[in-house]
């Protein structure tokens, strides 16, 4: 592959450069108006902030919008849905005649507007990304009567039918006659108080007891007792009105209403939510008396602020190209993870706050609107990760705390499993992990030998996977390089997690015989897991490449340098680690996915973990032919090549620097879904919309313009050039890269700062 320093970018084209003055495209472009009414909430527009998503949708002449928050887990460990509001004004603006609903994404707010022959309405929509507040501002023409209900169908206890527990931490095997505990829901004078408060009993305990920890449940961190999340809606000059019955999607559910006590011509309705651990309910209630107040303003500057850090435009004078519906995509999806920036919580790979009733997504699943495959509370790290991973590019590495919070708190029960089961240090962390840090009970197993070892998930799909934490170590080394914030606060989970490994594997050494190392003094990774795929592994290739990349990183830091016993003990750690093994196929090196394995269970690729997220392998790289060759002739990756749902082909593909490979499946990963708002991709292999699909889409468009390897800077490594684009990404060293490409020129590089521009390689 050839390529050429900044010194060969002739100097009149530097002076265009520093010269050109050019806006980007403006974010309003990307705006999704329907024109027409919704048949159903499958046809439903994401709406959030701070850590509330909604579903917004308008069917029928009424405002609807199902309302979520980060962290409302039940007993069952079921992210529960907060509920779903109807508004109906009288006469209906929105009974036939002219009808408008936008999202404007500059705002992170959507409009309805309505006019049915003399009346007209504008409806205005938005989360406070401050203050856990749902607005919504009515404006008509002339003055009207309006209604709106919350519509809540956990009323009752709800039984959990068949399967239906595969949206809490049961999953397959949920216990006979499991059931949603009720809401409270009442009219407190002419307000709506609804809660859920979680009973004594909730998946924790069982999950505890099941993987015989009672003896040191009280050092375990517990995030389901006592837990209550709800609100209060409160409307000026509305008054309490009546209950009612529906069913809405196959389920049914109960209406509260409020109305207004005459007809109006300006209302605001507010929906102000709290969640807390509280060991009296009176304590929770007290909290919504102290009412907060949204600043739109203050609002519209978080979003605009948002918008500037980063963006991507391509094909921008060509509405109907396929590069600018992928361009537009990729900022409708960033909208949406946007919307829990500041959230307790992770986003969820499998819908984040915007799942919406299950029967649209599959038919055979009339399940109520709480439901998704995979869980609430259960965090599947190979899928959150492609979920964190593009907010390094795109600047918006202050959304990534949740996640690398996830860990820090569930820390201390990593490092209680270690020492419980196996009397030795580090933190074991599993796939299919708990938001209380244990394995998922089903995934863990119900049904296993008595003898085998508790610390293990009697499972063939996770047995020995270990390492998916340490690529969220990873994205906390990379945020403090990319911003040169200080991540102290984490090192403990970073050294932690990679001491599990020297630890346990000595531990298991020591099982089988004398000697805790091989012959050449390294670790010996038996069993292991490559991914979920290669299974009962020897020396698993993503293994070795994690504890690599993360180890190597961690002794960069100043913190650990100027420790003499840690600097010590991780060099030492290092150089244990084994080395990656490569093996031909059809007289080409290629790199394997283990030195050995028993079986292959699944159809992830680890043999290119390598090139991401470990970033051994790639553009101008040492053995990019080993890579390359990796790609076109191993049989397994060729067969498991996909763009669908988690499928990281379009990453590597970019990556190596294949630009028509990158280019065909990005097109695939990122056009638009089958459902009626673009990025409701899914279900892929999880569920609807997935967004470790459109994260990943994400991170590919971000590797084909962007690439870095220390302080070096690749631009357009992986770019069809006769696609015009103008991007906006960011960099390691606090650096920040604009670019405007136009027919195969570029017509400005903006490079802060602009000592940075040296490191500069076009390629």
């Amino acid at each position: 592959m050839r390529y050429n320093s900044k010194y060969s970018i002739p100097l009149v084209l530097f002076l265009i450069f520093c010269s050109i003055q050019l806006m980007a495209q403006s974010i309003s472009d990307y705006n999704i108006v329907w024109n027409t009414q919704s048949k159903n909430s499958s046809e439903s527009m994401p709406c959030g902030g701070g850590d509330i998503g909604m579903n917004v949708w308008v069917e029928n002449g009424d405002i609807l919008f199902y309302f979520s928050r980060s962290g409302t887990f039940d007993e069952n460990n079921t992210l529960l849905k907060l509920g779903r509001i109807r508004i109906r004004l009288t006469p209906n603006p929105f009974d036939g005649g002219e009808f408008s609903q936008e999202l404007k994404l500059e705002e992170g707010h959507i409009i309805i507007k309505g006019k049915n022959k003399a009346v007209s309405s504008d409806i205005h929509i938005w989360a406070d990304v401050f203050n856990p507040i749902i607005n919504v501002d009515i404006s008509n023409n002339q003055n009207l009567k309006t209604e709106v209900f919350y519509e809540n169908w956990r009323y009752q206890d709800r039984l959990l039918r068949k399967n239906e527990s595969n949206q809490n931490s049961y999953k397959w095997a949920a216990p006979k006659d499991l059931v949603t505990n009720k809401d409270e829901i009442l009219f407190d004078r002419n307000t709506i108080v609804f809660y859920h408060r979680n009973s004594a009993e909730t998946a924790f305990d069982a999950t505890v007891k099941q993987q015989g920890l009672d003896a040191v449940k009280s050092q375990i961190f517990n995030p389901l007792e006592n837990l209550t999340f709800g609100g209060v809606i409160t409307a000026k000059e509305y008054k309490a009105n009546s209950i009612s019955d529906g069913i809405y999607a196959d389920t049914d559910y109960k209406a509260w209403k409020l109305e207004s006590e005459r007809p109006l011509k300006n209302s605001q309705i507010k929906i102000q939510l709290y969640t807390a651990q509280t060991v009296d309910i009176a304590d929770w209630k007290s909290a919504l008396d102290k009412p907060a107040i949204s600043d739109l303003k203050k609002n519209a500057a978080w979003w605009k602020e948002f918008w500037n850090r980063s963006f991507i435009h391509i094909q921008s004078d060509k509405k109907d190209d396929k590069g600018f519906e992928i361009a537009r995509n990729y900022q409708l999806f960033r909208y949406m993870l946007g919307c829990n920036a500041y959230g307790q919580y992770p986003t969820k790979f499998n819908g984040g706050l915007f799942t919406y009733d299950p029967v649209h997504t599959d038919s055979t699943l009339n399940f109520t609107p709480d439901f998704r495959k995979w869980g609430g509370g259960t965090h599947t790290a190979q899928n959150q990760r492609l979920v964190y991973f593009p907010m390094l590019k795109s600047g918006d590495t202050d959304m990534m705390k949740p996640q690398f919070d996830f860990y820090n708190r569930i820390l201390p029960t990593a490092e209680l499993r270690s020492k419980t089961y196996w009397e030795h240090g580090g933190a074991c962390f599993t796939e299919q992990i708990e938001n209380f840090g244990l394995p998922n009970p089903s995934e863990y197993g119900w049904k296993r030998p008595e003898s085998y070892d508790k610390g293990m998930e009697y499972n063939a799909w996770l047995e020995y996977q270990w390492d998916t934490a340490l690529e969220f170590c990873f994205m906390i080394l990379e945020k403090q390089r990319y911003t040169g914030k200080d991540i102290s606060e984490y090192i403990p989970l970073i050294k932690s997690t990679l001491r599990f490994f020297d630890e346990h594997y000595q531990y298991l050494a020591r099982q089988r015989g004398r000697k805790t190392l091989d012959e050449q003094e390294k670790l010996v990774l038996y069993p292991g897991s490559a991914c979920e795929t290669y299974k009962m592994a020897y020396n698993a290739t993503s293994t070795i490449a994690a504890l690599q990349t993360v180890s190597s990183r961690l002794l960069e830091l100043s913190e650990i340098q100027s420790d003499t016993v840690t600097r010590n003990y991780f060099t030492e750690f290092l150089n244990r680690i084994p080395e990656i093994h490569t093996r031909e196929i059809d007289g080409h090196t290629t790199i394997s996915p283990a030195w050995l394995w028993e079986r292959v269970n699944n159809v992830e690729t680890p043999q290119l973990y390598p090139v991401f997220p470990w970033g051994i392998y790639g553009v101008a790289k040492p053995n990019l032919d080993i890579a390359m060759n990796t790609w076109k002739y191993d049989k397994d990756v060729i067969k498991f090549r996909s763009h669908v749902g988690w499928k990281q082909d379009a990453i590597w593909a970019a990556r190596l620097g294949l630009i028509d490979e990158a280019k065909d499946l990005l097109i695939k990963k990122l056009e638009s879904a089958e459902t009626r708002f673009p990025a409701f991709w899914g279900p892929g292999y999880d569920w609807t919309p997935d967004h470790n699909w459109g994260g990943s889409g994400m991170i590919a468009l971000q590797e084909m313009l962007l690439q870095t390897d220390g302080k070096k800077i690749f631009l357009l490594p992986a770019w069809d050039k006769s696609w015009n684009v103008h991007f906006k990404l960011h960099a390691p060293y606090n650096t920040t890269i604009e670019c405007k490409l136009e027919n195969g020129e570029i017509m400005l590089l903006k490079v802060t700062p602009e000592c940075r521009r040296k490191d500069i390689i076009l390629m």
